[in-house]
């Protein structure tokens, strides 16, 4: 099992920054995927950003550019900075791990409790 803590999360105006933060406890494993997913009201749940944690990150065309998403150096922490932040960021911000225990294992897959990103115009 793995348990993650989100943190970071709040009210800024258009143009500022956040930071994100996801620590990861428990039972991790090296193969793994970070990943940043945003749901705001009405929509659907979406990738903001994903990090293996070996292999190149990718990002949602939105926040390409603005937000890089990064990990500590025990890799189970992850990042979410964000810059340059818009209205069309508001949403609550979710951390997604997802692990093998081996290549052709079964995937497990875990979700941070969620923190509110508010950002006003």
């Amino acid at each position: 099992q793995v348990q993650l803590v989100e943190s970071g999360g709040g009210l800024v105006q258009a143009g500022g920054s956040l930071k994100l933060a996801c620590a990861a406890s428990g039972t991790t494993f090296t193969m793994n995927t970070a990943e940043w997913y945003r749901q705001a009201p009405g929509k659907e749940r979406e990738l903001v950003a994903s990090m293996p944690n070996r292999g190149r990150s990718v990002y949602a065309d939105s926040v390409t550019g603005r937000f890089t998403i990064s990990r500590d150096n025990a890799r189970t922490t992850v990042y979410l900075q964000m810059n340059n932040l818009k209205p069309d960021d508001t949403a609550v911000y979710y951390c997604h791990w997802e692990q093998r225990h081996h290549p052709f294992g079964v995937a497990e897959n875990y979700w941070g409790q969620g923190t509110q990103v508010t950002v006003s115009s």
